[in-house]
């Protein structure tokens, strides 16, 4: 089967808006979380989330936003953006001139783009009041394409003239892994040569308080330590938005055009749970499963492995059942392996975290180094035996993977190699 390399990457992201300010976040344990100013109200007790910087999209109106240099975006185009919408099509032109992509190599039978993205719950409740409050002949004729769940891969396609394969995918928080990996499909069964793979989420308050009724927010109100996944002390995650959009294609592509691979995705491997529409299974059995077909794909063992980057979202289930998996997964080898969760520093991106968190990989390979788990005081006794940086240290890395996992059990990862 051909083999397939991610030539390009584009950010928008709470600890940088592209590759070099992302990477200085990762080496430095830069965090992007604040006191959110939405959430500062006697009735919400979440205090912390992780905006992106650069962009104004409070407005009701998109025509009222604002965003950084050197992106343009034509006012038709605004009419059928959300705020992911808006992100996703930054990273998307910033992936694309990453790759160093002509125009008619991204649009062409050849090339396809898949998405993840919650929507925007925002919108769509503004959508529904205005339809019932005024009648549905007052609404906006897009407002149905800005605010659905589909809304990133609609504007993309269209918008950039995609005309290869094209849809979306809705796993909850593993959504984003699973475009990687099917994108990785596409281009290993010969039926692409690229794939753009988006992931994006508003990262506003409609899209992350209503986790708070689930207990899964942190309450904390401490920006500093608000995400420390694998600390005893965590009490849930920190929501965040923005977007990642990375660049795959087959290795007879990538020499065709000359340029420099971040790496290789090797394989990866899903699985479910099968146990809770909400919860984590308590011995990890869907990731572990899902970690033993991703190496087993990429035709690796455990032992070929030097970093995960966890899923580890600050909650204390969901991290404890990951420690098991890994323990499990990785037998002989977990006092080894380097392990750490990115998003001690980024908060959970919720769709957006697979995108986002494979190309903080692609970047470590590519410039050989470790991120470290950040904000841990004290690191739960239910880590032990597994090797948790604490630190970022500079390595040779050869091959990393990638987990996220999801409601319903919904499990993903991915594995990269060095080039």
């Amino acid at each position: 089967m051909p083999k397939v390399f991610i030539t390009g990457i584009g950010f928008i992201t709470s600890i940088g808006n592209d590759s070099a300010a992302v990477e200085r976040s990762l080496r430095e344990l830069r965090h992007g979380m604040v006191a959110f100013p939405p959430f500062q109200r006697p009735d919400i007790p979440v205090k912390v989330a992780a905006p992106v910087r650069g962009f104004n999209t409070e407005s009701h109106d998109p025509e009222d936003w604002t965003w950084p240099e050197p992106y343009k975006i034509r006012r038709e185009q605004l009419r059928s953006l959300s705020p992911n919408g808006l992100y996703a099509s930054c990273a998307l032109a910033q992936a694309a001139v990453d790759a160093r992509l002509t125009e008619a190599e991204i649009s062409n039978d050849g090339t396809g783009l898949y998405a993840a993205s919650g929507g925007s719950p925002g919108m769509l409740a503004r959508l529904t009041n205005r339809m019932n409050e005024q009648g549905v002949m007052k609404c906006p004729p897009l407002g149905i394409v800005a605010s659905i769940a589909g809304t990133v891969q609609f504007n993309l396609v269209a918008h950039f003239k995609i005309k290869g394969a094209s849809t979306g995918f809705s796993s909850a928080c593993a959504s984003s892994s699973h475009a990687v990996g099917f994108a990785y499909d596409e281009i290993a069964l010969g039926r692409q040569h690229r794939m753009f793979v988006v992931g994006a989420e508003d990262g506003n308050l409609e899209t992350i308080l209503p986790f708070a009724a689930m207990r899964a927010l942190s309450l904390n109100p401490d920006p500093a330590t608000a995400s420390r996944p694998f600390d005893v002390a965590r009490d849930g995650f920190v929501g965040t938005g923005g977007a990642t959009v990375l660049v795959l294609e087959s290795e007879a592509e990538m020499r065709r055009r000359g340029v420099e691979p971040y790496g290789e995705v090797a394989g990866w491997g899903q699985a479910s749970d099968g146990h809770n529409v909400a919860i984590s299974h308590p011995n990890g059995e869907g990731l572990r499963a899902a970690m033993e077909r991703a190496l087993r794909a990429s035709g690796l063992t455990a032992a070929d492995l030097d970093y995960i980057n966890a899923h580890g979202t600050s909650t204390p289930i969901g991290d404890a059942a990951e420690c098991h998996a890994l323990r499990a997964a990785l037998g002989v080898e977990a006092k080894r392996v380097a392990i750490s969760s990115t998003k001690a520093l980024t908060g959970h991106g919720l769709s957006l975290a697979g995108t986002m968190e494979t190309a903080f990989c692609a970047l470590a390979l590519r410039h050989g180094f470790i991120p470290g788990s950040a904000h841990i005081s004290r690191l739960d006794p239910i880590c032990a035996g597994l090797n948790i940086v604490r630190v970022t240290q500079s390595a040779p890395l050869r091959t990393v993977l990638n987990n996220s996992s999801g409601f319903g059990g919904a499990n993903v990862s991915l594995v990269l190699r060095r080039a």
